[in-house]
C-alpha cells in the first residue's frame, strides 16, 4: 500500500499510529528529507519555455507561484560536463532581484562531474545514494542522504557517484547577475576519481 503524507498507509493507521490520537504526525528524519525534496522540486521550478507543455506548468494564486511537479522536462547531462550517465531534473530559477537556482542531479554508478567553480559557491544536498565530492589537492570525501554541503566560491571541485553505488543531490547556486553559475574546467580522469 502507498504511505500517505501523514504516515498511515492506505486509510488505516499502522500500530505506532492506533496509540496516538489523529492529529499527531510522526516526522522521521527521511520523510522530512523527501518532503523537502518535494517542496523544493514542486514549489520552486523554474517558469517553463515556450516549448515546454503548460496544461500543469504553474499556478498563481495572489502572491505566490507554484510550478508544477512534471512541468519541465528532465535532461541528460552534457558529455562536455560528465563522464558516464547524469540526469539533471531543473527545479528553480528565481525571478529578478533573485539569483539562485537549483536542480537535482542523478548520477548512475561510476559517474560524475568535470571540476568546476562557482562565483558565488555552491550548497549540495544528498537526497539519496551514496557518492563522492573532492577539492582540488584534498582528499575525495564520501557523501551520503541528509549530508550538505557548501562549496565556496572558486573553489575547484567535483562530485558524482561512486564507482558501485548511484547518487542524487540538489544543488544550489548563485550568479553574480550575468547568469553564469559554473565554469567547467577539465575531466575527473579515471585515476583522479579512484584515488
Amino acid at each position: 500500500m502507498r504511505e500517505s503524507p501523514l504516515g498511515a498507509t492506505g486509510g488505516q493507521l499502522g500500530a505506532d499510529a492506533r496509540n496516538r490520537p489523529r492529529h499527531v504526525v510522526m516526522i522521521t528524519r527521511r520523510r522530512m528529507l523527501s518532503a523537502s525534496a518535494a517542496i523544493v522540486a514542486i514549489a520552486a521550478a523554474q517558469p517553463p519555455t515556450a516549448d515546454t507543455p503548460t496544461a500543469r506548468s504553474s499556478v498563481r494564486n495572489g502572491t505566490m507561484k507554484i510550478a508544477r511537479n512534471g512541468s519541465q522536462p528532465s535532461g541528460k547531462g552534457p558529455a562536455e560536463y560528465f563522464t558516464g550517465s547524469v540526469r539533471v531534473d531543473p527545479l528553480f530559477q528565481a525571478p529578478d532581484p533573485g539569483r539562485v537556482t537549483g536542480g537535482l542531479v542523478t548520477f548512475e554508478p561510476g559517474a560524475r562531474s568535470n571540476w568546476h567553480t562557482h562565483p558565488r559557491g555552491q550548497t549540495l544536498i544528498v537526497i539519496s545514494g551514496v557518492g563522492w565530492t573532492q577539492c582540488w589537492g584534498e582528499p575525495k570525501q564520501e557523501i551520503r542522504p541528509g549530508d550538505v554541503i557548501w562549496c565556496p566560491p572558486g573553489e575547484k571541485h567535483w562530485h558524482g557517484a561512486t564507482a558501485t553505488n548511484a547518487m542524487s543531490h540538489i544543488a544550489i547556486q548563485e550568479h553574480n547577475g550575468d547568469g553564469k553559475v559554473v565554469e567547467w574546467l577539465e575531466r575527473v580522469s579515471d585515476e583522479q576519481y579512484r584515488q
